[in-house]
């Protein structure tokens, strides 16, 4: 069948599987919809490190999967760490921001952070950065 992405949201559960200090992942999988049970939720194939989820999902929790070539990744390009996660890193700042929170002055910056070949960005605190990665 179709394959789709499973969107990550407290009210899915899914996002307290997956724990990280930078970017969670909005959506994760692909997952094949098995069938559909109503008309506006499928059951879902979900792997057995989600079998503590109900398996079926509404609609606006998914995402059509389109399938690409550019979306695999050679095995021998991924390093993994013993986790069996990316690791992630700040590439650059692409803009920084002043916002006023309870009266005082907090200095943002947009990182753009790569993780596996990918680019996102992120606003984090500036003087979190400069702690985190002094460099």
């Amino acid at each position: 069948g179709d394959h789709v992405f499973l969107k990550v949201t407290p009210t899915t559960g899914v996002g307290r599987e997956i724990k990280a200090k930078k970017l969670n992942p909005r959506y994760i999988g692909p997952f094949q919809i098995l069938e559909r049970v109503g008309p506006v939720a499928y059951r879902m194939a979900l792997p057995p490190h989600l079998s503590n989820l109900h398996d079926v999902f509404h609609v606006s929790q998914l995402r059509k999967y389109t399938p690409d070539a550019s979306h695999v990744l050679e095995p021998e390009s991924v390093q993994l760490r013993e986790d069996l996660t990316l690791p992630i890193a700040p590439v650059r700042i692409d803009d920084t921001s002043i916002k006023r929170l309870h009266g005082k002055e907090v200095s943002l910056v947009k990182v753009a952070w790569s993780r596996g070949g990918v680019e996102e960005h992120t606003w984090e605190l500036e003087s979190e950065m400069r702690t985190d990665y002094p460099h």
